[in-house]
């Protein structure tokens, strides 16, 4: 963190997070087990990008298992394969990220080829797992009528009994007070957040694919 005092400027050094094991996880659930229960819910490993600590996120998915939690893991879909076939017998939902179809575009935009995850998408998918594609819906990135057609052809091709639901999600600016916190220039400014009546137009768009589609979540 970046403090001034006056035109002087201190730069703090601050640990973020906490550091768990498996069994403190199991813990945790342990304590609001009865809700869990009552909802019908599970846990997510979320992030960020789980499979970035892939070792500890197999541990504890078994762990979860065993314990007999539903289990849901978030993520980008960017790791190397192997890391998902050791945790897809041990994850009943993948909420898997599809950003942009276009090589070069993904590139420009993310840094990263979407080769790969394309290829753990299909792995995911022919395995048998439980899955939500989520959409992140970006004006001037990925809301152009060429691409949407893509997209919605390449889910449709890709429609099995396990692709429970498309995911679109609105873009939104709620993390931008984090890059001010950090002094990392907020590229995001100029994009707006879609209309509601825009997602509701694509909403039904993606439904021509025959997979359930929900706005948000």
């Amino acid at each position: 963190m970046i403090h001034r005092v006056g035109e002087k400027e201190f730069r703090i050094k601050e640990e973020a997070g906490e550091y768990f094991s498996a069994d403190d996880i199991l813990r945790t659930l342990g304590k609001d087990n009865i809700f869990i229960v009552q909802s019908s819910g599970g846990v997510t490993f979320s992030g960020g990008e789980p499979l970035y600590q892939s070792e500890f996120l197999l541990e504890a998915l078994k762990a979860c298992r065993a314990g007999g939690y539903h289990t849901a893991v978030d993520t980008s879909g960017y790791s190397q394969s192997e890391n998902f076939r050791a945790i897809i017998p041990f994850t009943n939902l993948f909420l898997f990220d599809i950003k942009h179809l276009d090589d070069a575009k993904h590139i420009s935009c993310t840094g990263v080829s979407n080769s790969l995850i394309i290829s753990n998408f299909e792995l995911v998918l022919n395995k048998g797992t439980d899955m939500f594609v989520r959409i992140p819906v970006i004006p001037g990135y990925n809301d152009d009528e060429e691409h949407l057609g893509k997209l919605r052809k390449f889910l449709t091709d890709h429609k099995a009994k396990n692709l429970k639901r498309i995911n679109l999600l609105p873009f939104h600016r709620i993390g931008s007070s984090k890059y001010k916190r950090f002094s990392i220039p907020y590229r995001m400014s100029d994009t707006q957040q879609p209309s509601k009546e825009r997602m509701n137009d694509l909403k039904m768009y993606f439904s021509e694919t025959g997979i359930k589609v929900k706005i948000g979540g």
